[in-house]
């Protein structure tokens, strides 16, 4: 079980801002390791210690994000998808009184 400042700091290491998806946190981690990948540099210590923290990082986020339990009630899946929202609405008639 990873802290809070141990998450923070790995979410912050991987240039992630507040909120993140799956998905974009994997984005993230692509992205730096071709940045700090040993094979690509001719520091290779150091971009070796960099490439093992990098991968600390994401571990402990995609950890986190194994656990979280998401809520499936309608205001929580209204706020993931609000385009969905303001077309059920049209959809079901919200302009035929006019």
């Amino acid at each position: 079980m990873a802290s809070f400042e141990e998450i923070d700091e790995a979410r912050k290491f991987l240039g992630l801002g507040e909120f993140a998806s799956l998905k974009e946190i994997k984005q993230a981690y692509r992205k730096m390791s071709f940045r700090y990948h040993p094979d690509t540099s001719s520091d290779k210590l150091e971009h070796q210690e960099s490439m093992k923290k990098l991968n600390r990082a994401y571990k402990l986020l995609a950890e986190y994000c194994a656990r979280y339990k998401y809520t499936f009630n309608q205001s929580d899946v209204d706020r993931a998808y609000p385009e969905e929202r303001i077309r059920r609405r049209f959809a079901d008639g919200w302009f035929d009184s006019i």
